[in-house]
């Protein structure tokens, strides 16, 4: 697992570096699970891409250990929307054997039908794809569907999200699997002279219909370490002594750019 992750880390670092940064990215534009569950209701920019490199461990009360890196790319395809691709990579270590392979493939497209006034939150919905590709990958094609709501108050913002999946349960993917319903809150605030985001969550979710309900909180710091590039890092644990992680860390970096001839007037 090691030795694979390395080197996907290294194709994508590789890729990053010779890419044209035509699109800056916004530090304080939260996507799921970087470094929190929570995310925000703002897009890509219009045609930029944005690749995400997370990797993440977490520890279940138990003593399963999943290691995890989910490869995203994201395209604001138009104003105020993006669509993206997700491919989950994992390795569950559990009763002394070790489980490897693709956890999935998900498609989803984002759009935010209202920006912040001084009245109204931002507004978008998000939809969300998982199909049954590899070993680690579940059992069935799960459609979800997200609100999400975002307000700020000068250096802070506060985020709502609630989610839930459509159809029969089937057997879940092991990595970023489509919960039969969650919700969450989360608080962050822009620190040393806008370079550094701080945000904490709490969040409930419920994996498939009967399971138990799953509380957790979460920590984390975004850092906008070069124009088109951030790197993020979150810690969480269950709040719950039933069900949830007894530690879960994520670590991850970001890059964004443009195609030109994917612009209008790109050759």
């Amino acid at each position: 697992m090691r030795t694979s992750f390395g080197v996907l880390v290294g194709a994508a670092l590789f890729a990053l570096a010779t890419a044209t940064a035509h699109a800056q990215i916004d530090y304080r534009n939260l996507d799921d699970d970087r470094p929190t569950r929570v995310e925000d209701a703002y897009p890509a920019e219009r045609y930029a891409f944005e690749f995400l490199i997370p990797y993440s461990v977490e520890r279940e009360r138990g003593g399963a250990t999943l290691y995890a890196s989910v490869l995203e790319l994201e395209y604001g395809v138009i104003r105020n929307a993006q669509l993206g691709l997700k491919a989950p990579f994992g390795a569950l270590r559990q009763a002394g054997t070790t489980e490897t392979g693709l956890s999935g493939l998900r498609a989803f497209g984002l759009y935010n039908f209202n920006t912040e006034t001084r009245l109204m939150p931002a507004l978008s919905l998000r939809t969300d794809v998982a199909f049954p590709v590899g070993g680690l990958a579940g059992s069935a094609t799960h459609v979800a569907l997200k609100a999400i709501a975002t307000r700020s108050w000068g250096r802070n913002r506060v985020h709502l999200n609630a989610a839930y999946r459509f159809g029969a349960n089937g057997t879940p993917a092991a990595v970023e699997g489509l919960d039969r319903w969650w919700y969450g809150a989360a608080v962050d605030q822009t620190l040393f002279r806008q370079s550094v985001l701080m945000l904490v969550e709490t969040y409930a979710r419920r994996l498939t219909d009967g399971a138990p309900v799953e509380v957790n909180a979460s920590l984390g710091l975004r850092w906008q370490w070069r124009t088109t590039t951030v790197l993020d890092i979150g810690i969480a644990r269950r709040l719950r002594s039933a069900i949830g992680p007894d530690f879960a860390l994520t670590l991850g970096i970001s890059n964004a750019f443009a195609l030109a001839g994917l612009m209008p007037g790109g050759r």
